[in-house]
This record gives C-alpha cells, structure tokens and sequence, in this order.
C-alpha cells in the first residue's frame, strides 16, 4: 500500500466526516467477526507449484524492480531477503533510474543495479520479476521493463498493490488475479478484463501471479522457493522466518473500509500534537525482513514514524546497502528496540503488540488492515 493510499484514506475520511457530521461512520461496516480460512484443495496447490517452475534456468535468476520514488517498503525488501536467504536463485534489486530508492513509508536503500544494467549483463531476461506497489502505477520506464521481460519469458509476480502496475502493463487482461483489498474495485473497474479471485492470497494463471496486501509477499515467496527448489528447502525457510502456515487460503471478507478502520484513521491523524519520530538503528547484518515490517509497521500508525539511524549506509543481512535516515550514532528520545535475531514474523508479531501498548489495540488491528495481515481484531 503506497503513499498515495495513506493520503487518501486520511483525507476521505476527513472529508466525509466533515460532510455528513459524522453520520457516514454510521454506514459503514462494522469489523467482520474472524473466522478460519478453508484449506487450499491439494490439486490446486500441486497446479500452483507446477505453474511456478523455473521457465529458463535450473538456478533462475530473480529481479526486484521498483521506481525510485515511494517503492512499497516490505513489498521491495521482503521478497529480496526471503529469497536471498533462501539460496536457491541469483536475486538482484533493481530500480528504474540511478541513485538510492526512497521507499513508502520508511527506509532508503541503494539498488544493486539500474534495468538497463541488468539488461546489458542479462539480454535474454530473468526467470522471474518481482513487481512491488510504487508511487504511480504507469511510470513508462517500469511498465516497458515489465512488458519486455513477459516478452522474454518471465514469469511476472505482482506484491500487492504491485498488481496494479502489472495491470497497467497489460498483462492481467483475461487472467485471474487479486491485489490489496484497497485498490480491488479500482483495479477492476480500470481494467474489466481481469477475473478477480476471492479467498486466495495468491493467484498464478498463465507466467503471471498476483497478490493480496503486503505481507502476502511471505506466503509468495515461499511457494516460489518450494517451485524452484522443493518443499523441504521452502519449510526450513519458513521456519527460519517463524511462519507455521503459508499456504495461499485467505478469509478476503475480513479485509475492508470498516467503521473502527475510519475512526482510527481520523483520530490518530487529528491527535497532531501528540506524533512521534522513532529512531530505529541500523546495525552491520541487519535482516531486512524484519527491518522492513518493523519500519513499515510503526510508519502506519498515523502516530508515529520509524526513522534509521547510524553512522553511515550499513549492508544488510543479504546483501543490501541501507542508507540512514539520520547520520547519528544514538537517538535522543523514542528509541524502538534494535533489530535483532528474531525472526520476521516474530517481529511482526510483537511490534503490533508494542502498537497496541502505546497506541491501543485499534491502532493496531488498523496498522494490520493496512498490511493485510491476519490477526483476531479488536471489537
């Protein structure tokens, strides 16, 4: 979920609360009660996994691409550290132009390589393209990048909001697919062609997957890594991400503009007087799975904002230069805790229950609607 999406829940809801007094709240949905996913048929996973095997090479190769400006966070470094860790692919970060990437909502980071670098060393293409949600889903240089590697045979994987990017590219027409809960009926009425599927946390239909919100990159990832490489290898790195189940069922009716969804959006963006700039330290190793969730996470809030710090760009667990936000070696006040060798969702899990002490439970479950992550909300 990009930038532009938090601006337009904030200035929606404020406006129509504006409008109507207030009342509109009163139409809108209460939360959905929770409840369990039904498993996903054993046909139809063997048929995913086949639909993911490497198109080209026996060790693929797998390229992240975003725009320079406001590539989703966890959309951009989730997937690269997941397989990077993996070890089961070579795994380049890329963006569109030169120069460090800002991502949305928190952290800078410095690609490994340009697109027409990586065309220059690779003319025949990846195995794979990892398309994140951006900041504009028809920046050309990105939806040209996208077109011409379909064209050499890759198989295109849309995170998120990223399938909108895809979209664009023309490249859902007549396929099955899905995207955050946000930007469904938008994706849809831009381009009646797609064939939304409901209840799956991911899609594959013919080189082209697709996503629901951010932390479905997760459960993507790991089908990919059991596509190229076998189930064993995709559980010993769920296990090393503390992930039980991350199989593609999904409850899609759980994720929605709710009634305490709206509220919190305007209660925690009006309370102006009372935001926070939390320092978050960049240390030499750091996984950027767990960074970006955490980072992501507390930059959700509307009452807070996770800034680095550091001495200078540190190299992450797998490879990538992070640039601080700050050049400083301690932060005066607001400290989160470091990030250290819990494991991503682990982190995940208690940065939302830290949330959830310094914010209320709300701000919470909203942080988590935004990422569509699963979790029993508040009342």
């Amino acid at each position: 979920m990009t930038r532009r999406l938090a601006v337009r829940i904030l200035l929606g809801a404020m406006f129509l609360f504006a409008l109507a007094g207030g009342g509109w709240l009163l139409s809108l949905p209460p939360t959905p009660a929770a409840k369990a996913a039904p498993p996903i048929a054993r046909e139809e996973a063997e048929a995913t996994i086949a639909a993911l095997r490497p198109p080209k090479r026996r060790r693929p190769l797998i390229a992240i691409v975003g725009i320079n400006d406001a590539t989703e966070t966890t959309d951009y470094l989730m997937p690269y550290g997941i397989l990077r860790r993996a070890d089961v692919a070579d795994v380049v970060a890329l963006s569109t132009a030169p120069g460090p990437m800002t991502l949305f909502p928190a952290l800078k980071v410095q690609p490994q390589a340009t697109t027409a670098q990586f065309d220059a060393h690779h003319p025949d293409g990846a195995d794979y393209v990892i398309v994140p949600a951006m900041s504009r889903d028809d920046d050309p240089a990105a939806l040209q990048w996208i077109r011409q590697q379909a064209a050499r045979g890759a198989i295109i994987v849309g995170v998120c909001a990223g399938a909108k990017v895809v979209a664009a590219a023309g490249l859902l027409d007549g396929r099955q697919a899905t995207t955050h809960w946000y930007y469904l009926d938008g994706m849809l009425k831009r381009h009646p062609g797609i064939r939304y599927l409901p209840d799956r946390r991911l899609v594959v239909d013919r080189g082209v997957a697709t996503t629901t919100g951010i932390t479905a990159s997760m459960p993507m990832m790991l089908t990919l890594i059991e596509a190229i490489a076998g189930r064993q290898r995709a559980e010993a790195v769920a296990r090393d991400l503390s992930l039980a189940q991350w199989d593609a069922r999904h409850d899609s009716s759980a994720f929605r503009f709710t009634r305490p969804f709206a509220m919190t959006a305007i209660g925690n963006r009006m309370a102006f007087w009372n935001r926070e700039r939390l320092g978050l330290a960049l240390t030499p190793g750091i996984d950027e799975v767990s960074l970006a969730l955490v980072a992501d996470a507390w930059s959700r809030t509307y009452r807070s904002r996770a800034l680095t710090f550091a001495s200078g760009p540190q190299t992450s667990r797998s490879g990538l230069r992070i640039l601080p936000d700050e050049v400083a070696t301690s932060w005066p006040a607001g400290q989160l805790p470091a990030i250290g060798n819990e494991p991503p969702a682990q982190a995940l899990n208690r940065t939302l229950g830290e949330i959830a002490t310094r914010y209320g439970r709300r701000s919470a479950d909203f942080v988590a609607m935004q990422l569509e992550y699963p979790r029993t909300p508040a009342g």
